[in-house]
C-alpha cells in the first residue's frame, strides 16, 4: 500500500511539473503567434525546442543532485527541486522582447537571435549573480524584487489574459469559474475531478462546438500536424548582440530575480529535510539558461517554489527525471504545435491570471508591510509597458506614425514610451528607493535616485529611442536624457538633504527582512 500511494505521489507530482512547463510553452507560443503574428515555423521548429533544451538538462541535473544527496545520507525519501520555465520572465519575453522587436524589425530571424542573446544575457548575469545572491538580498528591499516582478504578474499575468478571455467569453468564463473555484476557493468537484484538466477540455469543447457551429468569426480548424524539430548548436546568434543590449535592462532583473527565487527556494527544500548545496542550485539554473541560447531557446530555466509539496506528495527524483524528458520529446517530436492548435488561449488565460496573482500576494506578504505603497509604486513602469503593448498594435495596424499625431498626443506618446522602456529595472530601482523612503534612510534613497540617474543617460532606463535602445551620454539622441538624469539628481539632492534619524525605526519584521 505505501509503495502505491508513493508511486501515485509520483505521478501526481510529475503531472503538476510537466504541465506547468507545457502550459508555459504553449501559451508563449500563443501569444506570439495571434497577438504578434510571429511566424509558427520559427516557434516550434527553433525557439520551444532549444527553450525545452533548459528544462530537459537542468530537471536532469537536479535528478542527479537528488540521487548523490541519496546516496550520501541513506535516506530514500529525498526529493529532487523541482526546475521549469520561468513564468513572469516568459511573459516578460514574449511581450517585452520578441513581440517588441518583430514589430521593429519585421524580421523573424533577426528577432529570434535577438530573443536567444537576451536569453543569453540573462544566463550571464544569473552566472555571475549566483555568487552574490546573499550580498543582493541585503542592498535591494524584498518590495523592489518582488514588487518588480509581481508588476509583470498582475499586468501582463493577469489583464493581458482577461483581454483573452472576453474575446471567447463562453468558453474563457467556464475555463475561469472552475479554474478559479479550485485553486483559489479550493472547492471540490463532484467525484474529486481534477479542475484545472477538466477546465481545459470542457473549455476546449465548447470553443470548438461555437466555432464549428459558426459563432467564433475568426475560428480556424486545427491542423494535425506532428513534424521533428531537433535543435542545432550554434553561436552565431552571438553577432546579433549589439542589437540586443537594449534589452539588458529587462535581462538584469529577471536573472536577479530567479536566482534569489533560487536561494529562498534552496533553503525551502533545507526545512523540508533536503540539505542541497545552494551554489550547486544556482549555477545549475544559470548554466541551463546559458545552454538553452545556444540551441535556440528564448526562455529561462529556474526552480520552482513548492518543493515541501512535492515531497509532501511522496515524489523522488523520477518526477524530475520524466519531466525533463517528456518535456524535451514533446518539443522535440512537435507535440506542442498540436496543442497550440487545440487548446485556445481564453481557456488556459485563468490559469496565469491565477499565477499573476500569487505573484503580487508574494510580493506584498513577503515585504514589510509598512513598504506595501513601495511594492505598488513599483506597478506604475509596468504600466506604461502595458499601454505601450496595446498602443504599438493599434498604431501599427492603423498605419499611424508618431509624426502623425497632435503636438499633445506626440508628448504623451513620448512621455509614454520614456517611462515604458527598461520597465522591470525602472520597477526594481523605484520599489528599492520607496523602501528606503518609508525607513527613514535618506542617504539609500538618495543613492538609489542617483543610480536612476547615470543608467537614464545611458538609456539603461527611460530610453528616448521608441526602440528602446541604449546609447552613449554624448551620442543621445536629443537632450531629453539629460534632463530627466537632471530630476534624479535634484530628486537625490531633496533626500540628501533631508535630517537622518540616528536609528532607523525598523519593527520586528523589517529587522527579519534585513537580516
Amino acid at each position: 500500500m505505501r509503495d502505491g500511494s508513493r508511486l501515485m505521489g509520483e505521478a501526481t507530482a510529475f503531472l503538476a511539473l510537466f504541465l506547468d512547463n507545457l502550459g508555459v510553452l504553449v501559451f508563449m507560443s500563443s501569444i506570439l503567434m495571434f497577438t504578434f503574428n510571429f511566424p509558427a515555423d520559427i516557434i516550434f521548429g527553433r525557439m520551444v525546442p532549444g527553450t525545452a533544451m533548459g528544462v530537459l538538462f537542468g530537471d536532469l541535473v537536479y535528478t542527479w543532485l537528488a540521487i548523490r544527496l541519496r546516496k550520501k545520507t541513506g535516506r530514500t525519501d529525498v526529493t529532487a527541486m523541482p526546475l521549469g520555465l520561468d513564468t513572469p520572465s516568459t511573459f516578460g519575453m514574449a511581450y517585452a522582447v520578441i513581440g517588441h522587436a518583430y514589430i521593429a524589425t519585421k524580421d523573424a530571424v533577426l528577432t529570434w537571435h535577438i530573443g536567444m542573446c537576451t536569453l543569453f544575457m540573462i544566463g550571464v548575469v544569473k552566472v555571475v549573480t549566483s555568487f552574490l545572491g546573499g550580498w543582493i538580498q541585503r542592498v535591494i528591499p524584498t518590495a523592489g524584487l518582488l514588487g518588480s516582478i509581481a508588476g509583470v504578474g498582475l499586468l501582463l499575468l493577469g489583464f493581458l489574459p482577461l483581454v483573452e478571455i472576453f474575446s471567447e467569453i463562453v468558453a474563457g468564463m467556464v475555463a475561469l469559474g472552475l479554474i478559479f473555484a479550485v485553486l483559489l476557493g479550493r472547492l471540490e468537484l463532484p467525484g474529486r475531478m481534477p479542475g484545472v484538466l477538466l477546465a481545459v477540455l470542457l473549455g476546449t469543447a465548447i470553443h470548438f462546438f461555437l466555432g464549428w457551429a459558426g459563432w467564433i468569426p475568426e475560428f480556424k480548424a486545427p491542423v494535425i500536424q506532428v513534424s521533428l524539430s531537433i535543435p542545432a548548436l550554434s553561436a552565431d546568434f552571438l553577432r546579433d548582440l549589439p542589437r540586443a543590449l537594449q534589452y539588458l535592462p529587462i535581462a538584469i532583473p529577471f536573472g536577479i530575480l530567479t536566482i534569489v527565487g533560487g536561494i529562498n527556494n534552496t533553503e525551502s527544500a533545507r526545512l523540508a529535510g533536503d540539505d542541497y548545496r545552494t551554489r550547486d542550485i544556482l549555477l545549475t539554473e544559470a548554466l541551463t539558461s546559458l545552454v538553452a541560447s545556444f540551441f535556440g531557446g528564448i526562455d529561462q530555466t529556474t526552480p520552482y517554489i513548492g518543493h515541501p509539496a512535492y515531497k509532501k506528495m511522496g515524489a523522488t527524483y523520477w518526477y524530475t527525471l520524466l519531466t525533463g524528458l517528456l518535456v524535451g520529446a514533446s518539443a522535440l517530436f512537435g507535440v506542442l504545435s498540436l496543442v497550440v492548435s487545440l487548446i485556445p488561449r481564453a481557456v488556459l488565460a485563468p490559469v496565469f491570471m491565477f499565477i499573476g496573482f500569487e505573484i503580487v500576494r508574494q510580493a506584498y506578504r513577503e515585504s514589510p508591510p509598512e513598504h506595501s505603497p513601495a511594492v505598488s509604486f513599483s506597478f506604475l513602469p509596468v504600466v506604461a509597458s502595458l499601454v505601450m503593448i496595446i498602443l504599438a498594435q493599434f498604431l501599427g495596424a492603423a498605419g499611424i506614425t508618431p509624426d502623425k499625431l497632435p503636438a499633445r498626443l506626440a508628448a504623451m506618446l513620448q512621455a509614454l514610451t520614456v517611462l515604458s522602456n527598461g520597465f522591470i529595472m525602472t520597477a526594481l530601482l523605484w520599489g528599492g528607493m520607496m523602501a528606503f523612503v518609508i525607513d527613514r534612510r535618506p542617504r539609500l534613497a538618495g543613492l538609489y535616485a542617483l543610480v536612476c540617474a547615470a543608467l537614464t543617460l545611458f538609456g539603461i532606463i527611460h530610453s528616448v529611442l521608441p526602440s528602446g535602445e541604449v546609447y552613449l551620454p554624448w551620442h543621445a539622441p536629443s537632450s531629453a536624457p539629460c534632463t530627466i538624469a537632471l530630476g534624479y539628481a535634484l530628486l537625490a539632492a531633496v533626500f540628501l538633504l533631508l535630517k537622518h534619524p540616528p536609528v532607523p525605526p525598523f519593527g520586528p519584521d523589517q529587522v527579519k527582512h534585513r537580516t
